[in-house]
């Protein structure tokens, strides 16, 4: 049959089969539970209300917001009734915020009471915003927005749905940094959603069930909390939603009073996810599967989860460009024969590719290079949920190619298909002529004693062109007692000399970019001068 695959069916089939599954969402003040049924009700009464507010077919209306219920009420509402969601990241600059929304060419924009200071500040910079609605609080007096709870109050909880909604329609969009210039726009189509959502809820993906209490940490804001809300809903799981500014320690408390079974975010907040659990023991006994993305996973993280809590770590990968995932580390059943280590050794990696999508590793030439664990070459993918272009955007034609997504990231696959990724094509060091892999090195230090966090970048170098420098965060405890020598001896057992570090610096802190991953951009310009001047001495 010529059937459609749209939100429109993820969300109805949650409120036919599901209807007392709960979404529990952390608030500014405390939590707020109901159940599928109330969600259902609301999501409708929200596509009433921004009918009223003017909104049309193929409309983008903006969300500015933390994970929680109002924004999960956002994801359904909009592109079921037509109109399209554009996720804008809160921790862009201010400039780049004002960028994606015009560009973007919003007409409503919902936001979190605590942020929106940020969008009245800028309010007379955007373009195309008609309409602005808070969430979770009275509107400030005189200011002109728009209080959603009392939008919602008069509406009828039924919408009529357009039944001609096709799959192809955009349904979503999210915007993806740059290296250079402003973000770039990514369009996802109904489709790419749901195909999506039926992926994740692959036994050999990350298995999302109705048995499930899922709670996506990664940001709703930032591709889509890697499509974990959509599959969600579509796959009737219970929800567990942190809200505004999660600490380590509300993380930890969700976890255990909510009997969370599935958790997804970047290292860094398993890092302090485990810097709270080592401080004050908790049941997390409920958690079967920790996902961890966006930036490579430390080995010494990975490690201990499984040694003190006997939880693995699922390694996951994907792109904004990709809806995102596209590999996922789940062992093959004979590799669950090796060694501890051994298996270790394929869970450090990326994973495997995920059903639907097709790969590539590919040379400067265009040639597809060997999968034999050495061979490196840059990551081509494409598939039903890979996008195939940046939206109203001239750097296209950079990265999507004779249908193939070019990824700018760097990587081996061994003779089991499964990928490592060496570096991005930016941050790869090269040095002498030679690459070298910060990931690798990165993972090395981070299993230094003392070390809470690392990133190595290239610096430039007047005899070789680049060099490696190591920018280190102690533990607390090792502050003042952890030494340069220490990690370089760390690094010496495992690696050529040519690969070491030629310095480590002590940092406070490693900045973050607005989807929480180490900015090693902002990194090498900090310290671009950093051999010159050592070399001037």
């Amino acid at each position: 049959m010529k059937y459609s695959l749209t939100t429109q069916g993820m969300l109805e089939r949650a409120f036919r089969f599901f209807p007392y599954q709960e979404v529990v969402s952390r608030t500014l003040t405390g939590i707020h539970k109901y159940t599928y049924a109330d969600y259902y009700r609301r999501v409708n009464q929200l596509a009433h209300a921004l009918r009223q507010l003017g909104v049309n077919r193929g409309d983008k209306v903006a969300t500015f917001g933390w994970n929680d219920h109002w924004h999960l009420e956002a994801y359904f509402a909009i592109p079921s009734m037509g109109a399209v969601l554009h996720t804008v990241n809160i921790r862009l600059p201010e400039e780049h915020i004002v960028y994606t929304i015009n560009h973007a060419a919003d007409n409503v924009l919902l936001v979190s009471a605590d942020q929106l200071p940020i969008i009245l500040k800028v309010r007379d910079q955007l373009t195309t915003v008609r309409h602005i609605v808070v969430w979770g609080d009275d509107a400030p007096e005189g200011s002109g927005v728009l209080q959603y709870e009392a939008l919602l109050a008069e509406q009828p909880d039924r919408y009529p749905w357009p039944e001609d909604l096709d799959e192809w329609e955009p349904a979503g969009m999210c915007f993806t940094s740059a290296t250079t210039g402003n973000p770039k726009g990514v369009v996802y189509a109904h489709r790419a959603l749901y195909l999506h959502g039926k992926m994740l809820g692959m036994a050999d993906t990350i298995g999302l069930s109705m048995r499930d209490t899922v709670m996506p940490v990664v940001p709703m804001f930032h591709v889509n909390a890697w499509g974990i809300p959509f599959a969600a809903v579509f796959l009737g799981c219970r929800q567990v939603l942190p809200g505004p500014r999660p600490t380590p320690a509300d993380l930890v408390q969700l976890i255990s009073q909510e009997r969370v079974t599935i958790s997804a975010a970047v290292p860094t907040v398993w890092l302090g996810v485990l810097n709270e659990l080592e401080r004050e023991s908790r049941d997390i006994s409920s958690l079967s599967r920790i996902c961890v993305g966006g930036a490579a996973l430390p080995r010494a993280l990975a490690q201990a989860f499984q040694e003190k809590f006997g939880r693995p770590m699922l390694h996951v990968y994907g792109m904004t460009e990709a809806t995102p995932l596209v590999t996922v580390g789940t062992l093959k059943p004979h590799l669950e024969q090796l060694s501890p280590e051994e298996q270790q050794d394929y869970r450090d990696k990326q994973g495997l590719l995920v059903p639907g999508i097709e790969m590539r590793l590919v040379d400067d030439e265009g040639n597809d290079v060997p999968w034999d664990g050495t061979s490196i070459g840059e990551v081509w993918f494409r598939g039903p949920w890979i996008a195939s272009e940046y939206y109203q955007d001239e750097r296209s034609s950079e990265a999507f190619i004779d249908g193939w997504y070019h990824s700018g990231d760097l990587g081996v696959v061994d003779s089991e298909g499964y990928l490592k990724l060496v570096d991005r094509t930016k941050d790869v060091i090269k040095s002498g002529g030679e690459w070298i892999s910060s990931v690798d090195l990165e993972n090395a230090i981070m299993g230094v004693p003392g070390v809470a966090e690392a990133v190595v970048v290239a610096c430039p170098h007047p005899k070789w062109d680049e060099r490696p420098l190591a920018c280190v965060v102690a533990k607390p405890e090792a502050a003042g007692s952890l030494t340069k020598e220490a990690i370089l001896n760390g690094l010496r057992q495992r690696f050529p000399s040519w690969w070491i570090p030629d310095d480590v610096v002590f940092l406070d802190e490693i900045p973050k970019t607005g989807t929480g991953k180490f900015d090693k951009k902002l990194l090498r310009a900090r310290f671009s001068s950093h051999y010159q001047i050592a070399a001037a001495k």
